[in-house]
C-alpha cells in the first residue's frame, strides 16, 4: 500500500514537471494553475490506469494450476468513468494443484477450496472449501472439519468454467 502511494504522488510529481516544461517554454505565458492541475490529472490518471489493471495483476500472481473460474464487474459512483467502462471488483480461482478425487458409489467427488479476491479500499482474499460432484454436477460447500455447511447442493452448470477446472482436471 506505501508503494502504491509513493507511486501516486511520483505520477504527479512528473506530470507537474511536465507542465513546468511547457510554462517555461512557453515563456511563462501559460497559466500558473497549469502546474497543479496536471498534477492532479497525474494521480487521477495513474489511480485509473492501476485500479483498471489491478485483475490482471492479481491474476498474474496466482500460483500454476490456478484457474480463474468467475469474475465481476461493477460501477462505483465516486468513479463516475466505471459507468462507461466498469472494472473488474471481485474474481474467484480454483488451485486445480490441490484437487482431493474420491470415487464413491459410482460417483466421482472432489474436495477443492475455492479462493475469492475483492478489491476494497484494501484487497480482501477470502476461501471456502467445495466438495464437487461431477456425476451429478453439483457442489456443495463444507468446512475445514469436513462437516457440510449446506443442506442443498447448489447446480453448478457443465460448460462453467468452475466445472470443467474441477472435474476435467481431477482425470
Amino acid at each position: 500500500m506505501i508503494w502504491h502511494l509513493v507511486a501516486t504522488f511520483s505520477a504527479g510529481l512528473g506530470a507537474a514537471g511536465i507542465a513546468f516544461l511547457l510554462r517555461s517554454i512557453s515563456r511563462q505565458k501559460l497559466p500558473k494553475w497549469i502546474i497543479p492541475g496536471f498534477a492532479g490529472l497525474g494521480m487521477l490518471g495513474y489511480q485509473i490506469y492501476f485500479e483498471y489493471n489491478w485483475f490482471d495483476h492479481q491474476s498474474s500472481r496466482q500460483p500454476e494450476g490456478s484457474v480463474v473460474t468467475s469474475s465481476q464487474q461493477g460501477e462505483v459512483f465516486w468513479r463516475p468513468w466505471t459507468f462507461f467502462y466498469p472494472m473488474t471488483t471481485v474474481f474467484t480461482v480454483v488451485d486445480t494443484n490441490n484437487l482431493q478425487v474420491r470415487n464413491l458409489d459410482g460417483l466421482t467427488l472432489v474436495e477443492f477450496i475455492e479462493y475469492r479476491f475483492e478489491k476494497k479500499y484494501i484487497d480482501v482474499v477470502t476461501h471456502q472449501r467445495y466438495v464437487m460432484n461431477c456425476t451429478e454436477a453439483q457442489r456443495i460447500a463444507v468446512s475445514d472439519e469436513q462437516q457440510v455447511l449446506s443442506k442443498q447442493p447448489q447446480l453448478v452448470e457443465r460448460d462453467s468454467p468452475l466445472f470443467v477446472a474441477v472435474c476435467q482436471s481431477s482425470n
